[in-house]
């Protein structure tokens, strides 16, 4: 450069002062003429003849030495356009000592300097006014650090009349050229030249204006052909400043790391650019052939790079809403609702939601370079160019990729990564919370911000991640190990391995940290233990120790003494689950809520008829038993700790409870019904055969009747056992057998541990659906049966009262040969206080009614039972062909219980199918 100001300031010392009539309406332009006087007055006037005098017309012929005051200014404005270069290119502490400093410092410099300078201008008639100076400043920091500081030069067409520059239409052809090219030189970097300059719709402060790109107007009076070949290259000129407006733009922080890390390739390659704008004057210089022609020639390569980048930003801007031209598709009409539900749920506003408008980041950005990749992959040289921009954006979100798969870590400070972490949702939430927000919405999939490499395998990716993340909190994973040979962008032929591998390495440890770590099939045992019942030796027991506290009403029941008659049942030698390790995660707990009710309640708000997911509903209000006891309100509850917790949820265990409150349902009733039986065949009342008919037929159908209700309730729970929970439990056992691998003997999983828990979400559900406990119109049918069989057990006593009083042996004066003496007196006495009070007659009219009335009772319960039993087979034959196979089997064990009676061919009616 100070070679280029000494060549400058030998020609300028031969040349006229007619040159400073025209000076560049510039910011530099002041500093440049004095520092140009500075030059003139250190050195001597026979230095301009240590160079000779450069020569080049239009045409490639010599010119004479003398030079014309257009071309010197031309010269002039050249040196100072490669100084701005200079001045942009390198900050103030890099540049070199000896560099002469650029034009803009040097109009900020010290008084002193600047006093030729004054001089100059006073010696001047034509010197501009002193109301426009203007003097470049720094304007304020924004969040992208590299963004250009330097305020905005004024207009050129507000510059005073003064220093506009001569017509072009007096200018010879040649001056033309040569001041067009010099202009082109400029505008080149986004300045306006002497003739070429901003069209009057373009505002240089508006920051639409700027990404848009200025258009440029040519002063009138340019030759028609040197203005052709000057309109085709001012397209380069305003890609060349919308990229620089959009580089400063998108490199801001809310953009996210993929914007940045493409813009600084797209600031690299107008690094090239300016270089070779530093060449083309090189050219002008010191070439006496080049024209306007070359000039167009050398750019035409540049120019196609230039509106290949100029369209990609403005894709961007597009999605950004940062142009006016935004489509309504890219939009986002339910943002709101989003931002909403982001709320509800812990999150945050991210940038870009604030206005309404999607911040096209991460994700997104790729996608786009990658659309734009496809569609320009018939051009080799847009290919070329897309590809290397795609690989440089895409680096900084390997970089996350790489650290989610492999550390099961999220550093994404800009929220573009793929993954979505809710931090507010912690693993001690899984004892309490029934929709088990840790694993199912912890880390979760921005459906919209997926690259399209990523789309193929986003759950691999997902997963990877998670499952890394639960070994790496039980301390599986060293974070601090640094992974090596990882593909650092999507083409990386390695890309779909590494992903594939680093999920098959986190599917294989987080199993292994759960099958053998945390014993996983131990722990499954251990609740089909407690919860089913299998085996129920220890139950047996417990029920038989705690009867008289389970038998008052749940809100008298002592909890503390029942969880200590279990811990003593537990412990109790020769049991099997006195050897389980996880005896001490067994808890007494008391629902208020009867279980007909809860599971009503939760199929009636899910809809799991429909198909839904059963899903145990902890925020709704309930409605509370009033006649609950401790028998029906007794449930267990299991503590499990992480990470098998992810497995056996909380959501998991509301359905074990759920089976186990229905099969203790059916054990208590069966318990009800066998005292029942020992009743009728140990009480006096009933062992002793009456001489009259009509009352050993009435004990005849009672005896029936309670042998069918045992036959219902004990068909039912030997279905519920053995043909529904057994055959799905070894299903389970051999599916997670299998994915150890110890049947096929691999010794490597096959399978993931979100399958797993499926597997183990769809054995509940199976048996929940299996025992009918997912279907309302089941649901309720069962529930009168129950009721039917309870209220039958409950009045018993008043029964044996009833028949004690109907029976005429038990008050006539012969004593029956089935009845002790010490019986057959109280008996005696009773009738003997009786006696005085009322007539024979009577008493025989009084036992008649009460006959009667004894026939009408049980014939109610016993058409209560036949019609809703004949109900629930027709129910189970419709969804046995439906949906339930297995059903089936259990309409054919119940029929059973119906034969002999009216309904033993079906219902007489189709009234009873309303009931």
């Amino acid at each position: 450069m100070s070679s280029r100001v000494s060549h400058y300031s030998e020609r300028r010392t031969n040349g006229t002062s007619d040159n400073d009539s025209n000076p560049r309406p510039r910011a530099q332009g002041h500093a440049s003429r004095g520092s140009q006087q500075e030059q003139r007055s250190t050195r001597s006037p026979q230095s301009s003849f240590t160079n000779p005098a450069h020569k080049r017309t239009a045409s490639g012929n010599p010119r004479p030495a003398s030079r014309s005051t257009e071309e010197r200014r031309t010269e002039r404005v050249t040196i100072t356009t490669k100084e701005k270069l200079i001045s942009r290119t390198k900050s103030p502490e890099r540049r070199s000592k000896d560099a002469p400093p650029p034009e803009k410092w040097r109009a900020k410099e010290p008084t002193k300097s600047r006093q030729p300078e004054t001089k100059a201008k006073e010696a001047k008639p034509d010197a501009p006014p002193a109301t426009w100076d203007p003097i470049v400043s720094l304007t304020p920091h924004t969040s992208a650090p590299l963004a250009i500081r330097v305020s905005i030069p004024p207009s050129a067409s507000d510059a005073p009349q003064s220093l506009q520059p001569q017509p072009l239409h007096e200018l010879s052809l040649e001056a033309q050229e040569a001041a067009i090219i010099e202009d082109l030189l400029f505008v080149f970097m986004g300045y306006e030249g002497q003739y070429i300059r901003y069209a009057y719709s373009y505002d240089p402060n508006e920051e639409r204006d700027r990404l848009a790109g200025p258009d440029f107007k040519i002063q009138p009076g340019l030759d028609p052909s040197l203005q052709d070949l000057t309109m085709s290259m001012l397209k380069m000129a305003t890609h060349y400043s919308a990229l620089e407006t959009f580089v400063d733009v998108q490199s801001r922080d809310e953009f996210g790391a993929v914007n940045h890390a493409l813009c600084a390739a797209i600031r690299k390659l107008l690094q090239d650019y300016l270089v070779m704008v530093a060449q083309l004057e090189t050219q002008f210089l010191t070439n006496d052939t080049f024209t306007l022609h070359l000039l167009n020639v050398h750019t035409l390569p540049t120019s196609q790079m230039m509106l290949q980048l100029y369209s990609l930003a403005h894709e961007f801007l597009k999605r950004n809403a940062l142009l006016d031209d935004e489509s309504e598709e890219d939009s986002d009409p339910d943002d709101i609702e989003k931002v909403l539900e982001n709320l509800k749920r812990g999150g945050d506003l991210m940038p870009g939601n604030m206005t309404g408008k999607k911040v096209c980041k991460g994700g997104v950005a790729i996608g786009l370079i990658t659309k734009r990749l496809e569609t320009m992959s018939g051009d080799p040289a847009a290919r070329s160019l897309l590809t290397s921009l795609l690989r440089d954006a895409s680096r900084p979100y390997m970089a996350m990729l790489n650290e989610w798969m492999h550390h099961g870590e999220i550093r994404d400070p800009h929220s573009e990564f793929l993954i979505k972490e809710q931090a507010s949702i912690r693993r001690d939430m899984l004892e309490q919370d029934y929709i088990d927000d840790y694993w199912g919405r912890r880390y979760t999939i921005r459906e919209h911000d997926i690259p399209p490499q990523l789309q193929g395998v986003k759950d691999k990716v997902l997963l990877a991640g998670k499952y890394l993340n639960v070994v790496r909190e039980c301390g599986g994973v060293d974070v601090s190990k640094v992974v090596q040979d990882i593909p650092k962008s999507f083409d990386d032929p390695r890309f779909l391995d590494n992903v594939n591998n680093a999920y098959a390495h986190a599917n294989e440890s987080l199993m292994k940290l759960l099958l053998t770590t945390h014993a996983l099939p131990a722990r499954l045992q251990s609740l089909k233990h407690y919860f089913f019942l299998d085996p129920s030796d220890y139950f047996t027991y417990f029920m038989e120790l705690s009867t008289s506290e389970l038998r008052k009403p749940v809100k008298s029941v002592n909890t503390v003494k029942l969880q200590s008659l279990l811990d003593l049942v537990l412990r109790q030698p020769g049991s099997i689950v006195s050897l389980d390790p996880f005896k001490e995660d067994v808890h007494i707990e008391m629902n208020e809520v009867s279980l007909i009710k809860m599971l009503q309640r939760v199929v009636n708000i899910t809809g799991i008829e429909q198909g839904e997911t059963l899903q145990p509903l902890t925020n709704q209000p309930t409605e509370m038993d009033k006649n609950a006891v401790g028998f029906t309100s007794l449930q267990l509850d299991y503590t499990v700790p992480f990470p098998v917790s992810l497995v056996i949820s909380r959501r998991t265990v509301w359905r074990y409870q759920a089976l186990f409150r229905y099969l203790l349902s059916l054990r208590y009733l069966e318990m009800q019904l066998s005292t029942t039986w020992q009743t009728h065949n140990t009480g006096v009342v009933w062992c002793h055969k009456s001489s009259m008919r009509r009352v050993e037929i009435w004990k005849r159908r009672v005896w029936t009747l309670r042998a069918r209700m045992i036959v219902f309730v004990q068909q039912l729970l030997y279905f519920c056992t053995l043909e529904v929970i057994e055959p799905n439990w070894q299903s389970l056992m051999s599916r997670l057998k299998a994915k150890d691998g110890s049947l096929d003997g691999s010794g490597k999983p096959d399978r993931t541990v979100d399958e797993l828990m499926q597997d183990h979400v769809d054995f509940l559900d199976t048996c929940l659906k299996g025992c009918m406990l997912t279907n309302g119109k089941l649901i309720r049918i069962h529930s009168k049966l129950m009721q039917t069989c309870i209220a039958f057990a409950a009045h018993m006593n008043w029964l044996s009262r009833e028949l004690e009083k109907s029976d005429p042996d038990l008050i006539g004066p012969i004593q029956p040969p089935n009845m002790t003496d010490k019986e057959w007196r109280r008996y005696q006495a009773v009738k003997t206080q009786k006696s005085h009070n009322d007539s024979g007659s009577s008493q025989l009219q009084d036992e008649e009614a009460r006959i009667s009335n004894l026939f009408d009772l049980i014939g109610n319960w016993e058409r209560n039972f036949s019609r809703h039993l004949q109900i629930l087979m027709d129910a189970l034959n419709h969804y046995a062909a439906t949906e339930t196979v297995v059903l089936l089997s259990l309409c054919a064990r119940l029929a059973t219980a119906n034969q002999g009676t009216e309904y033993d061919a079906g219902p007489r009616n189709e009234e009873n199918l309303a009931a």
